[in-house]
């Protein structure tokens, strides 16, 4: 019923960037999408808020991207997309997507919702 589909990471040397897009469908009920964020996990560590954005498109970063990230989002497509710049080994992880979605139907319900991961490794 609702699912997140990831796309864009890869692989990339030091100083480079890509570009991560999120599209989110949502099938039989009516929906709105509130945030919309961007986690990441690297190996043995705990999985880390990137980026978010809210319905209203405030956002907010962690220390360690800001002034590197950006955080966008297009409601007519329900796409979330991270655009990262200066791109540096240690931001070497699975990234992932979350989506805190209301779906009105015969039970109205409210839930985060996550897509499946996208690899991107920055080379030294």
């Amino acid at each position: 019923q609702v699912q997140l589909v990831e796309s864009g990471g890869g692989l990339v040397q030091a100083g480079g960037s890509l570009r991560l897009s999120c599209a989110a469908s949502v099938s039989g009920v009516s929906f709105s999408i509130n945030t919309m964020s961007w986690y990441r996990q690297a190996p043995g560590k705990q999985r880390e808020l990137v980026a978010a954005i809210t319905s209203g498109r405030s956002t907010h970063y962690a220390d360690s991207v800001k002034g590197r990230f950006s955080v966008s989002r297009d409601n007519a497509k329900n796409t979330v997309y991270l655009q990262m710049n200066s791109l540096k080994p240690e931001d070497t992880a699975v990234y992932y997507c979350k989506a805190d979605i209301s779906t009105f139907g015969a039970v109205d319900r409210r839930a985060d919702y996550w897509g499946q991961g996208t690899q991107v490794t920055v080379s030294s």
